[in-house]
C-alpha cells in the first residue's frame, strides 16, 4: 500500500473543510482561518476532487453537509484534534487556553468578578469567554467547558450540578436609607426595574409573577424595563430602583455593600428542577488547564451552593418555591424545548 496517496496533499485542505463543515459557512471558516471566501472554496473543491465525492450541498445562502462529507467531518475533526493535543504535549506553550461557554448573565455577574482569583492560581492559563445564549455544540465548535443555566434535561451528557437560585427585591444602600421599605405596600410605591422578556423565557424574573408567590397582586408599574439581566442589577447599583436579585449570581454585590435586600424574608427558589449545570468536552477533560479551572470552578460553585442553603434557612418559614406554569407564573408558557432559558 502507498500510504502517501491515501492521505490528502496538504493538510490545509483539511483545515479548510473541518473548518467550514463546523460553521457551514465559507465566509465564517475564512474568517475564522485568515484567509479568503474564494481561497476556501477552492481548497474544499480540491479536496472534494482528489476524494472523488461531494462533500456540500451549495445552496442558495446556505451550505449542508452531504452524507459522505458529515461522516468525513465527524473523522477529520477527530483527527484534528488528536493532531492538537499531540502537538500540546511536545511543545512548550506558554499560555494554555480554557475555552468556556456561559450564558452573558452568569459571565458578567458571577464568573468575571472571580476569574481574578483563579488567575492568581494559575497565572499561565488563559480563560477564554464565549457568552451567549446559545447551547454550543462543545466539540464541534472546539469549546471545552461549557456552565449552562437549564432543566436537568436541557443540560446534555454527563452535565454536573452547580447550583440552582433563589430569587429576592434588591436595591444599592443608598437607594434604602431614602426609601425606607418595611412592607409589601412600601416597595409597590417604588421604582421597579424588570428584564425585558417578550420570549417568556425568564418568567421567574418577573415582578408580576415574584408578586403572586408573596400572595400580593401587582398593583403599580413604576421603573424601567432592560434586555439583559445584568443591566437590571447595574441600574439596581446605580440607585434607580429595586430589582430582583438572583441568589447567588449577585451575592458579592451584597458582600461588598453595593446592593442589599430590600424586604428581608421575602424570596422564592424559582423552578426548583432548574440549576446551573457543568458539562466538560470529554478530549478537553484530559488536559491539565482545563481539570485545574473546572476544579476551581466546583469549589467557587460548592461555596455559593452553600450560601444558597444558609439563605434558604433563615427565610424557609417565608420562602416559596415556584415552578413555571404552575403556582405563580400560572398561564405562562415554559420555554420551548430545546431552547435554554433567559441567562
Amino acid at each position: 500500500m502507498n500510504t502517501q496517496r491515501d492521505l490528502p496533499v496538504s493538510l490545509d485542505l483539511l483545515r479548510g473543510f473541518e473548518s467550514a463543515a463546523r460553521l457551514l459557512s465559507f465566509t465564517a471558516a475564512a474568517a475564522e482561518l485568515f484567509l479568503t471566501q474564494s481561497a476556501v472554496s477552492r481548497q474544499v473543491q480540491q479536496l472534494e476532487e482528489q476524494l472523488g465525492v461531494k462533500l456540500f450541498e451549495r445552496r442558495t445562502r446556505a451550505l449542508a453537509l452531504t452524507e459522505a462529507g458529515d461522516l468525513y467531518y465527524r473523522e477529520v475533526s477527530k483527527a484534528l484534534n488528536l493532531l492538537r493535543e499531540a502537538t500540546a504535549t511536545v511543545r512548550a506553550d506558554p499560555a494554555p487556553v480554557v475555552r468556556v461557554t456561559t450564558t452573558g448573565t452568569f459571565a458578567s455577574l458571577w464568573l468575571v468578578p472571580r476569574l481574578a482569583a483563579f488567575q492568581a492560581q494559575h497565572p499561565d492559563v488563559l480563560v477564554h469567554i464565549a457568552a451567549d445564549s446559545r447551547m454550543r455544540d462543545l466539540e464541534r465548535l472546539s469549546l471545552d467547558v461549557a456552565i449552562r443555566y437549564c432543566p436537568e434535561a436541557m443540560a446534555g451528557p454527563g452535565a454536573e450540578r452547580l447550583f440552582g437560585e433563589r430569587v429576592a427585591p434588591v436595591a444599592s444602600p443608598a437607594f434604602l436609607r431614602k426609601h425606607r421599605v418595611r412592607s409589601l405596600d412600601d416597595l409597590m410605591q417604588l421604582p421597579l426595574l424588570e428584564l425585558d422578556d417578550p420570549g417568556g423565557t425568564g418568567v421567574w424574573l418577573s415582578w408580576k409573577v415574584w408578586c403572586e408567590a408573596m400572595k400580593r397582586p401587582l398593583s403599580r408599574r413604576n421603573g424601567l424595563s432592560f434586555s439583559h439581566y445584568d443591566q437590571v442589577i447595574h441600574a439596581a447599583i446605580a440607585g434607580q430602583g429595586v430589582a430582583l436579585g438572583r441568589f447567588p449570581l449577585v451575592d458579592e454585590f451584597l458582600a461588598d455593600r453595593r446592593l442589599a435586600v430590600a424586604l428581608t424574608g421575602r424570596e422564592f427558589a424559582t423552578q426548583l428542577e432548574r440549576a446551573h449545570w457543568l458539562i466538560v468536552s470529554p478530549p478537553a477533560s484530559r488536559r491539565a488547564e482545563v481539570k485545574s479551572f473546572t476544579n476551581w470552578l466546583r469549589a467557587e460553585a460548592q461555596r455559593a451552593a452553600k450560601e444558597l442553603d444558609r439563605r434558604g434557612a433563615r427565610v424557609s418559614g417565608r420562602s416559596r418555591a415556584v415552578t413555571v406554569g404552575a403556582g405563580a407564573g400560572r398561564g405562562r408558557r415554559p420555554p420551548p424545548r430545546g431552547r435554554p432559558a433567559a441567562g
